[in-house]
């Protein structure tokens, strides 16, 4: 399927900064729950996310990460989702964290 460009620039893909993380224990699939800030413009955002496999709770604050924040809430158990984070499978199909390759301010939204 072709998009035109006016439908890629409706998606907002930000850079945001991981405050928090933490277990997701009643998520159907192992996840975690995290807090990201993307600077003053939006806010801490929270998500759920199923990062168990290459990530720890303790491996995701201060670290960078790309994210569309233009996507309705979603519901996930009893925790709220207000944002995708993006990733790409490693050859076992488990996520891998899209993030910069340098700090760069937050809020950023990216093109």
């Amino acid at each position: 399927m072709t998009i035109g460009f006016e439908d890629f620039q409706r998606v907002e893909i930000h850079v945001g900064r991981v405050q928090r993380a933490e277990p997701f224990p009643e998520a159907r699939r192992p996840a975690l729950r995290l807090w990201i800030d993307f600077g003053p413009a939006i806010g801490v955002r929270r998500t759920s996310a199923q990062l168990t496999r290459h990530y720890s709770p303790a491996d995701l604050p201060g670290r960078q990460v790309l994210a569309v924040t233009n996507f309705a809430p979603k519901q996930i158990g009893s925790f709220m989702s207000e944002v995708l984070v993006l990733g790409v499978p490693d050859e076992d199909g488990e996520v891998v964290l899209l993030e910069p390759d340098r700090d760069v301010p937050v809020g950023g939204r990216m093109f």
